[in-house]
């Protein structure tokens, strides 16, 4: 019998880096991961399915990057490539979400914590993939 106890994972897919963050085994609360830089698709995908892996990850969210007006660009079929491709690497369902204004918010947070230009751009995926996942938990098992 499969447990119930399982996390999700958001992804905040850019062409160098990925923000990885994972949410705790009842789903409720989402906290960055990793801020990983890419290596190529193939290593990109291998890693992120050993992280899957070894953390009883059944569902993976793709921030979705759509154009302000919700219209879908070059960002969302690379992100939709990407999805196609890492889905051979790992059985866990792939989801999308709307990603509008995730980086500002995570931008604006960061800001008002005084970190530092540079300490910002290393963290600053790692987070909007944060928010991302805690969106998609409230949405999904919120506990009203």
């Amino acid at each position: 019998m499969e447990s119930t106890y399982y996390r999700v994972m958001a992804l905040d897919y850019g062409e160098v880096r990925i923000g990885i963050a994972l949410s705790d085994v009842t789903r409720f609360l989402a906290s960055g991961y990793e801020n990983y830089t890419r290596k190529g698709l193939v290593v990109d995908c291998e890693h992120i399915a050993d992280i899957v892996k070894n953390n009883n990850v059944k569902v993976i969210v793709l921030g979705l990057p759509l154009n302000m007006d919700g219209s879908s660009g070059d960002r969302v079929d690379k992100t939709y490539e990407f999805a196609s491709e890492l889905s051979k690497y790992t059985d866990a369902k792939i989801e999308y979400l709307d990603e509008r204004l995730t980086s500002v918010s995570a931008e604006k947070i960061l800001i008002s914590a005084d970190v530092s230009r540079k300490k910002r751009k290393e963290v600053l995926d790692k987070l909007s993939a944060t928010i991302i996942l805690q969106d998609y938990l409230d949405s999904h098992y919120g506990k009203n």
